[in-house]
């Protein structure tokens, strides 16, 4: 008696071990256009919720009609969400009807380039350096408090007034180290954001060539929109080159007798001194047993000269100190600098009165109990023009934005 053959549905339904189960695979990775309609989408919310464009009253308002006039002002991007836009924010915007060329020579993947496909060596589907920066862009960015955005909004407000007047001005990003410091404002996106602080250290390594150093570190920036992130300091820099823009400090601040913005040395500028960071070598333990002991001052000639006698000057704790760091500063009043400064730490001024093996009686106003990377962070903020929005709070030893 000859056995049946199985029907190809008899093969299929004998499938123990679910080898032939198949499930659609869903990427949950947002593309740029993905991310776009999601922006564009947060305003089309906010107008079915009030019945209105976003306008300048407040900071979430304001956020909305940046990314808004962004959209308007970019046609590239008023394509891609005009089929979004129920309710005509974009107006006309004429779209291209794309032919089968056009479907065919658009294929940013490469799947239908089946030479380049033969190649084992060709990695297309690897995350390139700047969609890892741009994943740590999103990926860390957390909402804020009201109360805790609160300050960080006059800023934001204030930032924008002053744009508006032109006493500052948007400028190209072009260089990581050179353009983004702690204290300065940037355009990404459409978004204001600020860099408030950065936990930075300098790496180096070997080349042939010859040992090359970078910046590398966590920052702390906040966003006009009221969120935070504490993205890597290079990942930010990526983002703002990409997608971004400087905003330069404050016409104010420039011209000031008191701040100079860091990094624009022209050749005509004249070098009027260094601030410094000195450390004491005193045996005196007084002096030595005392952490985060430090002297902060302006000089007009060199560091080098100005300290060569320290051991036989009071202001120096008659003792030889260490050099910790210097800063040249340009077009510049001496005094004035240093009283800022001086102000500035005034709540960690070093209070204290002793005789030395001389028999001389020292009482040290120039000293101050302080970590020298909360002092670095407030020289930059000096530098930058922003240290008036800030004070230094002795109990949590920081820097806090002024109430």
């Amino acid at each position: 008696m000859s056995k049946k053959k199985p029907t190809l549905d008899d093969i299929f339904n004998d499938d123990e071990f679910g080898l032939l189960e198949s499930k659609t695979k869903v990427s949950t990775e947002k593309t740029e256009e993905d991310r776009l309609i999601d922006s564009f989408e947060e305003i089309n919310t906010f107008f079915d919720n009030n019945n209105r464009e976003p306008s300048t009253s407040s900071m979430s308002e304001y956020g909305l009609l940046a990314k808004l006039k962004n959209f308007r002002t970019d046609e590239a991007k008023k394509k891609i969400v005009k089929p979004f836009d129920r309710h005509n924010l974009l107006g006309y915007v004429e779209i291209e009807k794309q032919s089968l060329d056009d479907i065919l020579n658009d294929d940013d993947l490469g799947l239908l380039d089946t030479d380049k496909d033969l190649s084992i060596f060709t990695f297309k589907h690897t995350p390139k350096q700047e969609d890892r920066a741009e994943t740590d862009f999103v990926a860390q960015r957390q909402a804020m408090k009201e109360k805790d955005f609160k300050p960080y909004e006059a800023l934001f407000q204030k930032v924008h007034q002053e744009i508006k007047e032109g006493k500052r001005e948007i400028k190209p990003f072009k260089n990581i180290e050179k353009n983004l410091h702690v204290g300065n404002y940037y355009i990404m996106d459409g978004i204001l954001l600020y860099l408030e602080s950065a936990d930075l250290e300098r790496t180096e390594w070997e080349q042939k060539s010859g040992n090359r150093t970078r910046i590398e570190g966590r920052t702390k920036t906040v966003f006009e929109n009221a969120t935070y992130s504490n993205m890597l300091y290079r990942s930010l820099g990526k983002q703002i080159q990409k997608n971004g823009k400087l905003v330069t400090n404050s016409n104010d601040y420039q011209e000031s007798e008191l701040f100079v913005n860091s990094g624009l040395v022209k050749e005509e500028d004249v070098q009027t001194g260094w601030i410094y960071v000195l450390k004491s070598k005193s045996t005196d333990s007084k002096i030595s047993d005392i952490d985060n002991l430090y002297k902060i001052g302006f000089s007009s000639t060199s560091v080098d000269e100005r300290i060569k006698n320290a051991k036989n000057e009071a202001t120096y704790l008659f003792a030889d100190v260490k050099k910790v760091a210097t800063y040249s500063v340009y077009n510049r009043n001496a005094d004035k600098l240093e009283n800022l400064l001086h102000r500035f730490f005034a709540s960690a001024c070093l209070d204290i009165e002793f005789t030395n093996d001389r028999g001389q009686r020292i009482n040290p106003r120039e000293w101050f109990v302080v970590s020298f990377e909360i002092i670095e962070e407030a020289i930059q903020l000096i530098l930058n023009g922003n240290i008036l929005n800030y004070e230094y709070n002795f109990d949590k030893k920081c820097l806090i934005i002024k109430p």
